[in-house]
Order: structure tokens, then C-alpha cells, then sequence
């Protein structure tokens, strides 16, 4: 396994010190999931998509993950169940196309996705994950440069698969678990 730590951002613009999301990846990943950038909570946490854990509730939802919800629920658990787990048992990756964490997407700055498509792009060539799943339009978007697109599966990015499933906050749970349960096939 291998891990990918990103620098601190300053802490008089963000407010927060002591925590940063390390973001991980390995062979044989079944699933690199992308986002589009953490909220200052996740961030803080460390752990991605912690804010709202409904991203992490729906991977148990469609048999992704077989944890425990109220694991789920506690922060230092899910921080566990990320770092231990997340990789090297479920196979899953995880990382966001901008690494700088904002209340939401309309803080973000025209070009400030450059540097993490590059990343992106490298992390693909070299991990080769089965599917690359992107975590709502807006991350795809901000990856592919493309507007118009719809959710399900898209052209191949290097050998693999890619996949735009619907963000985990707004509309029926039904339709995520659906999305991620095709990614898994």
C-alpha cells in the first residue's frame, strides 16, 4: 500500500491545524473513487467524505464495505476502518481532484484542478485500478474538462473503466446503491 500525503494548507485561511487527508492506493485496486475536494470538516477529520458519512453508509448499503453502521458513525472507527482497511481489504482508492478543502464547490477557482488531474492521470497509469468511479459530476467535470456528459459509464482512462455515479447528498439512496453496485460487477 502506498499513501500520498498532502501539504498542510495555511491555517490562518482555513482554521484548522492539525489534520490532513492521506490518501491512499495499491495495486490491484478494485475502485479508485475521485472527488472533487474535501469540506474543511473532512479535512479536519482526515478521513474523506466524513462530514456527512453518507457516502461511507452507502458503500455498506450496496455491499462494498461489511462494517458495522454505528463504526460508521463513530469518527475514530471510521478513521480506523479508512486506514486499515479501506485499501488493503476492501481494495478501494480514494482522491480528490482539488486538494483544498472549502464549504463547497463554488469556492473553487477556474484552473485550480490541474495539478490534481495530472496527479489523477499518474495514480491510473500506475495503480491501474479496475474502475475509476468518479463522486458526482462536478469531479468528473473538473477531471475531463467535459460539460457534457451523463452519470454511468464513460470512455476508458487508460485501461480503466470510468464510471460518474451520482453525488451522495442529494436524491434517492436507491439510485447510489445502484451506482455502486454496478461498479463492483
Amino acid at each position: 500500500m502506498y499513501s500520498l500525503r498532502l501539504p498542510r494548507q495555511k491555517a490562518a485561511i482555513l482554521h484548522i491545524r492539525d489534520s490532513m487527508i492521506r490518501y491512499k492506493f495499491s495495486k490491484n485496486m478494485k475502485v479508485l473513487f475521485v472527488g472533487i475536494n474535501p469540506s474543511p470538516g473532512t479535512y479536519k477529520r482526515g478521513v474523506p467524505f466524513s462530514n456527512n458519512k453518507t457516502f461511507w453508509y452507502l458503500l455498506k448499503r450496496a455491499g462494498l464495505i461489511d462494517e458495522k453502521i454505528s463504526d460508521l458513525r463513530d469518527d475514530t472507527k471510521l478513521k480506523q476502518i479508512y486506514n486499515k482497511k479501506f485499501n488493503l481489504v476492501y481494495k478501494f482508492g480514494l482522491v480528490n481532484v482539488i486538494n483544498r478543502p472549502t464549504p463547497d464547490v463554488s469556492s473553487l477557482v477556474k484552473g485550480e484542478e490541474s495539478a490534481g488531474r495530472k496527479k489523477i492521470l499518474n495514480i491510473i497509469k500506475k495503480y491501474k485500478p479496475r474502475v475509476v468511479c468518479f463522486v458526482g459530476k462536478i469531479s468528473n467535470e473538473k477531471f475531463s474538462h467535459e460539460k457534457k456528459f451523463g452519470f454511468g459509464w464513460q470512455n476508458d482512462i487508460h485501461h480503466s473503466k470510468s464510471y460518474v455515479m451520482h453525488f451522495p447528498l442529494h436524491g434517492k439512496a436507491s439510485v447510489r446503491i445502484h451506482d455502486l453496485k454496478l461498479i463492483i460487477k
